[in-house]
Order: structure tokens, then sequence, then C-alpha cells
């Protein structure tokens, strides 16, 4: 398993990093980033019981509303107004599914759950276009941020796991988190915002970072987002964790041997990019 997750990992970097650092446009990362979206889309189908035939037109679905913005000029646009209503239905959204949970998805009318889950990812597409398009190093110290919550609150669980606290964060939903790994993602995700706006202001880097962007409106305003975006990125990996659970699945797929589906390896950025792009807005509209 460990021999199989390396490979689909090396593969997965040998792709990405070229399109990422591809000089003269941003158009093959955008193009990458379509097709990670489109096979989530595929997945999203098949976890709400659709047959391949479905869950290929929920594909091609997301894939249309991506090209179709990409073609209107969106992603060259102020999308302040859209990353506002997405962050909110996010926040509101996440804590309602969270509080009705394991239970409750299955009540929810399916065509809600189909449509959600694809206008989440065609939003997420348009959020990373978009920080790719401001710059490298905008785009990821947003990636890193979610990378660094994930390992840190691993860690923090593994080390000090219900010394503080009774209780699991959501024993139904997934039973190995706990309240002082996500104290430990939030202290690292502090940490990064803090060290990495440092940096770029010490080697006058030529794009700011996300950090720089909020701390521009104040070192306040730089923590209570780092701590916001650390506390969606799990918001996001419970609500896929949920998702999976109710219907009885360990993984969104086998499409990435060793690490399960496309969604089990983005659900904490669906929420976290548009909130990016939010947070960033209310700095420079």
């Amino acid at each position: 398993m460990l021999k199989q997750r390396v490979i689909t990992a090396l593969i997965l970097l040998a792709i990405l990093l070229p399109a990422l650092f591809y000089p003269a446009s941003t158009v093959p990362f955008a193009v990458l980033m379509l097709i990670f979206m489109a096979a989530g889309a595929w997945e999203w189908g098949r976890l709400n019981g659709f047959g391949q035939a479905g869950a290929l037109g929920l594909g091609a679905l997301c894939t249309a509303l991506c090209a179709g913005s990409w073609w209107a000029g969106w992603l060259q646009q102020s999308l302040t107004t859209v990353w506002i209503v997405a962050g909110c239905c996010w926040v509101l959204g996440g804590v309602l599914l969270l509080r009705a949970g394991v239970v409750g998805w299955p009540h929810i009318p399916a065509a809600v759950r189909l449509i959600g889950g694809v206008l989440a990812l065609w939003l997420a597409w348009m959020a990373v276009v978009q920080a790719r398009n401001i710059g490298i190093n905008f785009l990821l110290s947003v990636l890193v941020l979610v990378w660094v919550a994930d390992i840190f609150a691993y860690f923090a669980g593994r080390t000090f796991g219900l010394k503080f606290t009774r209780n699991k964060l959501a024993p139904s939903i997934s039973p190995g988190k706990s309240w002082e790994g996500v104290w430990g993602g939030m202290a690292g995700v502090v940490v990064l915002a803090l060290v990495w706006s440092w940096a770029d202001r010490h080697y006058g880097s030529s794009v700011s970072s996300f950090y720089t962007v909020l701390q521009s409106h104040g070192t306040w305003f730089l923590l209570l987002a780092a701590v916001f975006m650390a506390a969606m990125s799990v918001v996001g990996d419970l609500v896929e964790s949920l998702i999976k659970r109710s219907v009885g699945v360990k993984d969104s797929s086998g499409l990435l041997p060793g690490h399960g589906g496309v969604l089990d390896r983005i659900d904490a950025l669906l929420p976290t990019l548009p909130l990016a792009m939010m947070l960033s807005s209310f700095v420079h509209p």
C-alpha cells in the first residue's frame, strides 16, 4: 500500500508541477484542474447513487460550467459577490450538515445534493484558477494552509488527543478526530501565516501571498482569518466523511490508487479556496 501511495503521488506531481509552473500561460493548469473537478463530479454522482452514465453526465455538467465561465471571461473578473455567497453557503451549509449528522444526509432532496456538489466543484475550480492567475505564491500559500492544518492536526491529535477534553470532535462522522487535533491544526496555520508573511517582506516577493494580503488589513485580521480557514478545512473534511459514512463507502472512488478518489484529496480545499478569494476580496475588492 505504501509503495502504491508513493507511486501515485509521484505521478500526480509529475503532472501537476509542470502545469503549475508553466511560465507562458496559466491555461495548462486551468485545464488540469478542470479535469480533476470533472472527475470529482463523476465521483459525486456515484456517491449519490448514479450509475456510470449518470455519473459521467454529472462530470460533463461540471465541465460545461467550468468551460462556460472560462469562455465568458469570469476568470479575469472580480467575483466578490460570488465568493461572498459561496463563503456564506459553505459556513451555514457546513454547520447545518454537521448538526444533522450522518442520518440527516439521506433526507436532503437528491436534486439539492447533486446541484450543491457540482456547484461546489465549479466554484472551487474558478477559485483555484483565479488564485493561480494572481500568482504562484498566492496559490501555494492557500494550498499549503490546508496541508499544514491536516499535518498539525494529525500529530496534535496523536499526541494530545482527549488529554484536555472528554469528547471526540465528531465521533459518529470521523471517530479519529479530536478537538486537540483541531487546535493543533489552527496553531500550525497561525505559525505558517506569520512566517510566510514575514518571508514575503524579507525576500521582497513580487507576488503577495494570501497571508500578506490579509495582513495588509492588520495582523489581527490575519490571525482571525488563519484560524477561520483552518476551521473550515476541518469542515470540508468532515462533510465528505459524513457523506461517505452515510452511503457506506471508505473512499470516494479508486481513481487514485493508494489515495482513494479525487474528492478524498480535495475535500478540505472545496470550502477553503472560495473562502480565500472571499477574504482577499474584503481587503482588495
